[in-house]
């Protein structure tokens, strides 16, 4: 009973922050325009990420152990 007291709290407590837009704090402002932009960036599009910042994984996972291939270049030091 207790672990799913403390589970019913943790959902609650990880949905309330999806329950309005992003806004600075008061007292607060976002960022100037970057240097040569004519108008200043939303609080949406500072938190979107480029593709070099999260890059798709582009090889699949081994699910288990295999033989490795002969690789001709791993010579030992001489």
């Amino acid at each position: 009973m207790r672990n799913l007291a403390a589970l019913g709290l943790a959902a609650l407590l990880a949905s309330c922050g999806t329950a309005s837009p992003l806004t600075p704090p008061e007292g607060a402002s976002l960022p100037t325009a970057p240097y040569g932009a004519a108008d200043r960036p939303s609080a949406e599009e500072l938190l979107r990420r480029e593709a070099l910042a999260a890059p798709e994984r582009s090889v699949e996972l081994r699910r288990r152990s295999e033989e490795r291939q002969d690789d001709p270049f791993d010579l030992p030091p001489e």
